[in-house]
């Protein structure tokens, strides 16, 4: 299959359709500033709080008749580009792939060469948004605002937090394994390729912060030279600091004990120095970062989980006093642990995180509908993700029932060469969703191949369904098509017969914003949906049940900007108190409850509306291989920058110790 790399076959057309869309485009941006001066957000109404209150009126009566002369003006050049703007969408593509053109910084070929399948297995983390990326006036229904400066900044942030190497601790004591259960965001600072290994024990994955510039899929020759040589780390894994703890029974301190030394930590901590030096500085909320707010991983203070912070250089720091200092670090994060594996039953780890995870290997994203967004969002993933598809959808009435103004809001990164990708647009939107072309992208990636030559692959999907309240029959009549396609994508894709295998399916992952939660009773239809039985839910013990850690993924639009919340590091301790999540979450709706949980403090149904999924199988792989969660996050580093919690999945595919 060919992969579309610009919107239109030939550059005529191209040329044609720039032309047509700056004849549009000065009515569009009019009618655009002209619908939002009339829609203040909450932060725009407390900033003008101590303002007169004939200001904003006076701006008001002064702007409106300018932006409406203006408009009138531009009306008839709108006119003529949408004449020929409209018909010229019959030929566009569904899609535009592209790649990241700078050699030195791609190395998607790279890490095609580093699983052979001939360990013991691999991971892969994908992740999953919607970021809420509208036109500005439409952006601002959800109280968020400034969309082009918010796209750049959701990039910088995204691409930030998933460019920390991972470290890998071994606890060498059989029974003081509280650090195994923690997950925290900085436990050593090592120098470039400095990657240092350790024996045996228990072995956990997590995340530090990365100091450097934004390169971290990108790993010099070298570091991959020394990576070689260090203990028994899964095969392809990046960025690894690999660290010994030796556990001691009455290293234990008591909790008041364990807030003195955080404390103490914080303030021994060095300053963290800016990972993007040219970084724009943003007129609006939220994108100004307060003290402890590491959500972008350049504050000058460090994260509430980096409770310790260690260069080990070459012979600069004793090794003894390394392992004293992570000892306390063991110690401290006793009440988190305890606090994570209440559900002993669980067989990953769960968590709600105040950055991306690291070595984020596929992201796919929701509600990126306003063009210059996607293109600022998308130059600041490419400084991560070498392949990036996005602008997916169909306008005017092509191939669909109903005239499409905006696209389908889809767009997907990956570490990883895309080999194939399709999308079909759901023909049964109604009301406002009618007018976006939504729908599902359907993506199959290479991720590695066999000593033998055979490809190993995986397969992606993201979609966004029907958003308007009690329209249930129409989401599952798109869950329906969504299957059907899942299937058809699968099949057409397929180069391999069971006799002779050319690829091996490594995972099937579907994610993406659903619209409806596991919990409301007004869901139940979809809750019950076939999908489930053939796609697995971390979250869900089944129809009407999530597990008890699972938390909800739509934040309440009016508190955004409180400044409970308003950074990740504060959204964080927020959403891990049950009276937070009360106060901020929007939670699953009955006919006891209104849509505003805002100070609420009833006991309600759930932990919040989760109505952003990330779904895996285990049908249609290779057959000798297994798939399993190995971790999985909710994540608060976009904090004032869209309402919805963005979600992860870190998935194990286990080949055994042979060759497939």
């Amino acid at each position: 299959m060919v992969l579309y790399t610009s919107p239109f076959p030939n550059s005529f057309l191209s040329v044609l359709h720039s032309f047509s869309w700056g004849l549009i485009f000065p009515c569009y941006w009019l009618a655009d500033r002209l619908v939002g001066s009339f829609v203040p957000t909450t932060y725009e109404k407390r900033q003008r709080a101590d303002d007169p209150c004939y200001f904003h009126a006076l701006c008001i009566i002064i702007t409106t008749p300018i932006y409406l002369a203006l408009l009138v003006a531009s009306l008839p050049f709108a006119l003529i580009g949408f004449l020929l703007w409209s018909p010229l969408q019959s030929a566009r593509r569904p899609y535009i792939y592209s790649r990241l053109k700078d050699k030195n910084h791609a190395n998607g070929a790279t890490l095609l060469t580093e699983w052979k399948a001939a360990g013991t297995g691999k991971s892969f983390c994908f992740g999953s948004a919607n970021v809420c990326l509208l036109p500005d006036s439409l952006a601002r229904f959800n109280n968020v605002f400034n969309t082009q400066a918010r796209a750049k900044e959701i990039g910088r942030r995204i691409r930030n937090g998933a460019s920390r190497p991972q470290i890998k601790i071994y606890i060498d004591s059989p029974t003081n394994t509280s650090i195994s259960a923690a997950s925290f965001s900085s436990l050593v600072s090592p120098q470039a390729g400095d990657n240092r290994t350790v024996n045996a024990g228990i072995k956990r994955t997590t995340s530090m912060e990365y100091k450097g510039d934004n390169c971290g899929s990108n790993n010099s020759e070298e570091n991959r030279e020394d990576k070689g040589g260090s203990g028994e780390p899964h095969e392809g894994e990046e960025n690894t600091c690999i660290v010994r703890i030796n556990g001691e029974e009455n290293g234990h301190m008591s909790d008041t004990e364990a807030d003195t030394v955080n404390g103490q930590a914080h303030a021994s901590g060095p300053a963290e120095p800016s990972l993007e030096g040219d970084a724009e500085v943003s007129k609006t909320p939220n994108h100004k970062q307060k003290e402890g707010d590491s959500g972008s991983l350049d504050s000058c203070s460090a994260s509430r989980e980096s409770l310790v912070k260690v260069r080990v250089g070459d012979g600069t720091v004793d090794q003894s006093t390394v392992n004293n200092k992570l000892l306390y670090k063991a110690s401290i994060m006793k009440k988190t642990s305890v606090r994570k594996k209440k559900h002993t039953d669980e067989t990953f780890d769960h968590e709600i995180s105040a950055f991306f995870p690291a070595n984020l290997d596929f992201l796919c994203l929701q509600e990126v509908f306003d063009k210059r967004a996607a293109e600022k969002l998308k130059e600041q993933l490419h400084h991560y993700f070498e392949y990036i598809v996005y602008d997916v959808g169909v306008y005017s009435c092509h191939s669909c029932c109903s005239f499409k103004f905006v696209n389908s809001g889809l767009l997907f990164a990956s570490r990883y060469p895309v080999m194939d990708a399709a999308y079909h647009c759901y023909p049964n939107g109604r009301g406002m969703d009618s007018l976006a072309s939504k729908g599902a992208l359907f993506l199959k990636v290479q991720v590695g191949s066999t000593p033998q030559d055979q490809r190993i692959v995986g397969y992606i999907s993201c979609t966004h369904l029907q958003a308007i309240a009690g329209d249930t029959t129409v989401r599952c009549e798109q869950l329906d098509m969504l299957q059907d396609w899942l299937s058809e994508f699968r099949k057409s894709t397929s180069s391999s017969s069971t006799a002779n295998p050319e690829e091996l399916v490594a995972f099937d992952v579907l994610c993406g914003d659903l619209n409806f939660d596991n919990c409301s009773s007004e869901d139940k239809l979809e809750q019950q949906h076939s999908l489930f039985t053939h796609y697995k839910d971390p979250c869900r013990v089944g129809p009407g049940e999530d597990k008890p850690w699972a938390i909800g993924t739509l934040l309440d639009p009016e508190g955004l900007y409180d400044e409970e919340v308003c950074t990740p590091d504060n959204l964080q301790k927020v959403l891990e108190s049950e009276e937070g999540r009360k106060g901020y979450l929007v939670y699953p709706t009955s006919k006891n409850h209104g849509s505003s949980q805002k100070g609420r403090k009833a006991s309600l149904k759930g932990n919040g509306r989760r109505i952003d999924y990330m779904l895996y199988t285990e049908e249609g792989l290779y057959l000798e291989w297994k798939v399993e969660v190995e971790e999985f996050s909710f994540i608060t580093q976009l904090a004032g920058l869209t309402d919805h919690l963005p979600v992860a999945m870190r998935l194990m595919v286990s080949t055994g110790e042979d060759d497939p």
